[in-house]
């Protein structure tokens, strides 16, 4: 069960203005493209269930993520999530030959067969997906995520935390953005379902 923090920033202003406040704590930045695929028949997405493909940093790395059953309350997210790293060279032959997908070695894609029906003869789609900068940092002992997501359709910006205890870590990410003036909201959408819905929240 992957638990973060997500709230949501209204604009570039409010963005540039929290990386300023947090660039001591800077670690690094990644450049990710995110892809999702699913059945013709929407066999994932009709059993809440999301298969995401993320290359980083100029396909450095290929992530395979599976995540399920996905719940956003006041700015906590909690989803079953299960990742696999794969070769990057491998990835992008399944974004250009989605059908490629059923035949690879994977833990995760026999998931995807097993557990939620998606068998071979359905073939898999590439849905599409979006980019994403982002900044992380170590604050307070708490890694967090300042997001810049390139969508067809507008930029939104997002702060996200994974932790176990996210009360706690709300509590002190609302304290210091309130102290330094900085504007946001809870997340009220993940980001893949702002990307469905083809506009920004």
């Amino acid at each position: 069960m992957e638990v973060e923090v997500k709230l949501r920033l209204p604009d570039a202003h409010n963005h540039t203005r929290l990386n300023s406040l947090l660039y001591s704590f800077h670690l690094k930045t990644l450049h990710q493209q995110n892809l999702f695929f699913d059945s013709d028949a929407a066999t994932l997405s009709s059993q809440r269930a999301v298969l995401r493909m993320r290359f980083f940093d100029n396909d450095s790395r290929c992530v395979l993520s599976l995540k399920a059953k996905p719940v956003l309350i006041n700015g906590v997210s909690r989803v079953e999530e299960d990742e696999e790293e794969i070769d990057p060279v491998i990835g992008r032959e399944c974004v250009a030959d989605p059908s490629k997908l059923s035949y690879i070695e994977s833990r995760i894609l026999k998931r995807c067969k097993d557990e939620f029906g998606v068998v071979v003869e359905m073939g898999f789609v590439c849905l599409g997906g979006f980019e994403n900068v982002r900044q992380v940092y170590e604050w307070r002992g708490l890694k967090l995520e300042v997001d810049e997501t390139k969508y067809s359709f507008g930029v939104s910006y997002e702060v996200e935390c994974e932790t176990p205890d996210p009360e706690e870590a709300k509590r002190n990410l609302e304290e210091f953005l309130k102290e330094n003036g900085i504007d946001y909201k809870y997340s009220e959408m993940s980001k893949f379902a702002v990307f469905r819905s083809g506009k920004l929240p």
